[in-house]
């Protein structure tokens, strides 16, 4: 592999829209840049997999690593070596407030706590134990394990912790339901539908848990839950809410009149779409918590533990667990076409060019993830579009992702745009007939709309539904911009519409799938640039204006998750290099390439404290759903700082002061 130190001088300007190398005068720019890219690139390199993938951890709070251990005492199968892993993590995890957060210094999360503190229970940690009182003593100091949030006290009832009325009535009935009815399968989100159908399984045939240690945790509960009458609450205060919590006491008392014979009919096709989608050894959508209900549903109809569908969904959760000498978490899912195709846009950025082993191998393998064959749930909105997408995990042929798919179209485009022009155009071709009817993208599905879903009791996390957002629309629309759409072709018209009627008040933009205006605005001010957009517009400069005001005192830029509560927009604690980078990509892309605040930006990130080609960073850096459940990609403070410091040379050296790609 070529050292990025030793590179001759170039053409600027070719270089900076073909990725090729350039050179850098350091006693005209910072010092260390060449060398910095070099080292990175080269650590990126090395951690390429041998089928040219890369796969980093993907890391949650405490819910997932404790919901491991309470799915393993469920079905009575206690493993204590990895327990006590998983154990160590979790105490290592706990914040100062006693509880457990939902991201790094976050702020106590009543649901997170419970479940962590039971987990530890279970695997036998004293309740006197210094850090087991503290986090009851939190628990009870904010009323109780009662006001978890929904899918806490499902697991609760599970093992006889509450009533099963602290749970909305969910029936797999609900699968047997017109189109045309109020709730169907398919208005929800595709991450809804694959927890909620074997959920339904659950609801209906009401299990216990094994629980081979009796273990219980009636001393998180400031009355007796048995005693408790008003679990459920309006989730959004909307006249709505009032309504379906109307219906969900008139369904209480309809339940025990179904007839057997439709039950079993219901939970048969609840079952046949699992089995359908049971995905291999990656799992029912990919994602652990409806890999989890998918194990429990088999275990509570009587699969025995060697039924090869049983044992298919119980291997895919062992696939998600992180283990180290001392310590082991479990991650929601695997992300490796997310983090190979934004590796391979940062190895471009750097200078590799085709023919090179690493990009070839990584272009390849994304071709080969390509899905063309299998109509997925998304086809329930669009039954005539051909398949073409790209999943987040290794597999996950029913529910390719909007988002990987733009990145790896564009990623390809760069490779070679002639060799990759059939994976290209399929990709093109899914991604336009998946806009929504108001000019944006979703992440799973089209015109995923149906907002009045958002007040039923069920839904108080808030995340029932996949609508168009800010920072997928503008990767759809850098993608077709990057491939030649201009501003009036009606695809591109009509994306620039819905994103200039997304922008906030102050100039910003919402990130959706990473934390969170900053990621948002450097997401739409790319695409902007892309598709030809002119940059002075006004409503362009109040988010060039956000950006700068943004910029932390020591050059770099940070975002708490909590951003996503609205009283809390403006919070940040400390920089951190992936905000950092997707700011000053946002400002390089507003042509403020000479502006002080990129300079000051790529100082901090040549400053900043890293191992090789990582950068130190611990704040969390995205989002499953806002205000329920957050995320650490460990790929993004390697790729996106390489990526930006790159772009940066590039564009120093060029006749351009802005990028030429969709992101």
């Amino acid at each position: 592999m070529m050292d990025m130190s030793q590179l001759p001088e170039v053409d600027a300007s070719a270089a900076a829209s073909s990725g090729e190398p350039v050179a850098v005068d350091e006693g005209r720019a910072h010092p260390g840049l060449d060398a910095t890219i070099a080292e990175a690139r080269s650590w990126l390199a090395d951690r390429q997999a041998q089928d040219g993938s890369w796969a980093f951890e993907l890391e949650a709070d405490a819910t997932i690593p404790a919901e491991y251990i309470l799915l393993n005492h469920f079905l009575g199968e206690p493993d204590d070596a990895i327990e006590a892993k998983l154990g160590n993590y979790l105490r290592r995890i706990q914040g100062a407030h006693g509880g457990w957060p939902l991201f790094h210094d976050g702020d106590f999360d009543m649901s997170a706590t419970v479940k962590a503190y039971y987990a530890l229970k279970l695997i036998g940690d004293d309740p006197d134990a210094p850090h087991m009182a503290k986090a009851r003593a939190a628990v009870l100091a904010r009323g109780g394990a009662t006001l978890s949030n929904v899918f806490t006290r499902i697991a609760l009832t599970l093992f006889e912790q509450v009533p099963w009325r602290a749970a909305p009535v969910i029936r797999p009935e609900a699968m047997l339901l017109p189109t045309w009815s109020p709730f169907h399968i398919d208005k929800v989100a595709y991450w809804s539908r694959t927890v909620m159908i074997p959920l339904f399984v659950l609801a209906a045939t009401k299990p216990k848990a094994r629980n081979p240690r009796g273990i219980g945790i009636r001393e998180l509960f400031a009355e007796d839950p048995f005693e408790q009458t008003d679990f459920l609450h309006n989730p959004t205060g909307h006249v709505l809410g009032n309504v379906f919590l109307a219906i969900d006491k008139a369904a209480r008392l309809v339940q025990p009149m179904i007839p057997q014979w439709l039950e079993k009919k219901a939970i048969t096709k609840c079952m046949d779409f699992v089995k359908q989608r049971l995905n291999g050894e990656d799992g029912l959508g990919g994602i652990f918590p409806a890999m989890a209900n998918a194990v429990m549903a088999y275990d509570v109809l009587g699969y025995p533990r060697d039924h090869p569908d049983f044992v298919t969904a119980r291997g895919a959760i062992e696939k998600l667990v992180v283990e180290r000498e001392d310590e082991a978490y479990c991650q929601p899912c695997l992300s490796p076409v997310w983090d190979t195709g934004l590796a391979l846009h940062a190895m471009q950025e750097c200078g590799v060019a085709a023919g090179d082993p690493v990009l070839d191998k990584a272009a390849d393998w994304l071709v080969d993830r390509q899905i063309t064959d299998v109509k997925g749930d998304w086809a329930a909105k669009r039954p005539d579009l051909r398949p073409g997408g790209w999943a987040f995990q290794y597999w996950n042929d029913y529910y390719p992702d909007v988002d990987d798919t733009a990145v790896v179209v564009m990623a390809l485009h760069r490779a070679d745009p002639i060799r990759y022009k059939n994976a290209i155009d399929r990709g093109v071709e899914w991604i336009i007939g998946m806009q929504s009817a108001n000019g944006g993208w979703g992440a799973f599905d089209a015109d995923n709309t149906a907002y009045h879903l958002n007040h039923i009791p069920f839904a108080d996390h808030g995340a029932l539904l996949d609508p168009p957002t800010s920072d997928v629309s503008a990767r759809c629309l850098g993608m077709l911009a990057q491939l030649g759409y201009g501003p009036d072709d009606e695809v591109v018209t009509r994306a620039v519409r819905f994103l200039k009627d997304e922008q906030e008040a102050d100039g910003s933009w919402f990130g959706r799938w990473g934390t969170n205006y900053i990621y948002g605005t450097w997401s739409v001010l790319s695409a902007l640039n892309a598709v030809g957009q002119d940059m002075s517009q006004p409503y362009i400069r109040r988010a060039v204006d956000w950006l700068k005001g943004r910029q932390m005192a020591d050059g770099g830029w940070g975002e708490d998750c909590a951003t996503y509560w609205a009283d809390r927009k403006g919070l940040a604690k400390e920089s951190t290099p992936s905000q950092t980078a997707w700011a000053v990509m946002g400002l390089m892309a507003a042509g403020e390439l000479d502006s002080p605040e990129v300079e000051r930006g790529v100082g901090y990130l040549l400053s900043h404290p890293r191992e090789g080609g990582k950068w130190q960073e611990k704040m969390f850096n995205a989002v499953g759903f806002p205000k329920v459940f957050y995320l650490t990609y460990h790929g993004y403070s390697a790729y996106f700082p390489l990526w930006t410091l790159s772009r940066y040379r590039n564009l120093k050296r060029s006749n351009t002061k802005r990028p030429a790609h969709g992101i």
